[in-house]
């Protein structure tokens, strides 16, 4: 009679609620120290960053200066772009982190697509920074153009820069889409037919969600965030379905 096998392989292994803590511990702790680098990087080319910020703002009302009505709004400005560059920085290492995290979780085929994954959050995220500056300058005319010249756009620093900075990591975390797709598709979690059957309601979700996540109230730069996502959506099942081959 054959002895039963007694070597423990990676897929038998399943990790105690005490190791997953402290596996979400060591993934916090390494994203912080990546963030706290970034961040220091960002605040040290925050002035070249805001030269990008106000380029789209440019395009639409020249090269005006923006307001400061406080002697310390420039600081804080300053600040609040080195932070989020800071993000974007440290970006690679949380996706990497985030992989490490639900790996072991992963069957040891699936676990092979971790460079895939990392590369592909990047690629995505850049993506959609790329199009919020390509965007902006459409919204920012129809916005602005409102109200014709009774009505002129004077604008603050403080609020522009809130604004750009809060769409571009809208667009950036929203591009992802994709990739959360695909991981649920290899999960076996959502398959390409059932999300067919369903694409009508979801895109009136995806249109939805672009107006709850943007921010002001004009139905215009929702739109320019539901139309790449609705693509790459589709684009999303054509990946599933060559994968799960």
């Amino acid at each position: 009679m054959a002895k039963p096998s007694l070597v423990v392989t990676d897929e038998d292994r399943r990790m105690t609620i005490i190791e997953h803590l402290e596996e979400l511990r060591r993934v916090l702790i390494i994203s912080i120290i990546a963030f706290a680098i970034g961040s220091a990087i960002g605040l040290i080319l925050s002035q070249r960053v805001l030269e990008i910020l106000v380029g789209p703002i440019h395009q639409v009302i020249g090269n005006r200066p923006l307001i400061v009505p406080g002697p310390l709004d420039k600081i804080f400005i300053l600040f609040k772009i080195g932070m989020v560059t800071g993000l974007i920085l440290a970006s690679p290492v949380i996706f990497w982190q985030v992989w490490t995290f639900i790996a072991p979780g992963l069957r040891r085929n699936e676990r092979r697509f971790a460079v895939g994954f990392v590369t592909s959050a990047t690629i995505l995220f850049a993506m959609g920074i790329g199009f919020a500056f390509f965007a902006m300058p459409i919204a920012l005319r129809f916005l602005t153009g409102i109200g014709g010249g009774d009505l002129i756009y004077l604008p603050f620093a403080d609020k522009y820069i809130t604004f750009m900075l809060i769409v571009i990591a809208i667009f950036g975390i929203t591009f992802e889409l994709p990739l959360a797709l695909t991981m649920l598709g290899l999960a076996g979690i959502v398959t390409p037919q059932g999300l067919s059957r369903r694409r009508i309601p979801i895109w009136i979700g995806i249109f939805v969600g672009a107006n709850l996540v943007t921010p002001g109230v004009d139905p215009f730069t929702p739109l320019l965030l539901t139309f790449p996502l609705i693509i790459l959506f589709e684009l999303s099942l054509i990946v599933i379905r060559i994968l799960r081959r």
